[in-house]
């Protein structure tokens, strides 16, 4: 099956990781790092900056991709759209 997220187009066979995150600031610097939604929302409560939020995927150790939004409903929307795409699918 194929998945599009942004244009881009995905063999759902080839994925082996597909998740959102939000993307924060690790406080060195400019560099960032990958945190699950859920930390953010019972851990994080504030103490991080969020650069922005995104869905990322994984085909094998090598080839990753990231889709970044600036806000988490635009990320919310498209991670509807992607399980909208793979519910269709199935029917």
């Amino acid at each position: 099956m194929i998945i599009t997220i942004e244009e881009k187009q995905f063999d759902t066979k080839r994925i082996t990781q597909l998740y959102p995150a939000a993307l924060i600031k690790t406080g060195y610097g400019d560099e960032t790092t990958q945190a699950s939604l859920e930390w953010l929302d019972t851990e994080a409560k504030g103490r991080v900056e969020v650069v922005a939020y995104g869905i990322f995927v994984h085909l094998g150790e090598e080839e990753k991709h990231r889709f970044l939004y600036e806000t988490r409903e635009q990320m919310d929307a498209a991670a509807r759209e992607i399980a909208e795409q793979i519910r269709s699918a199935s029917i």
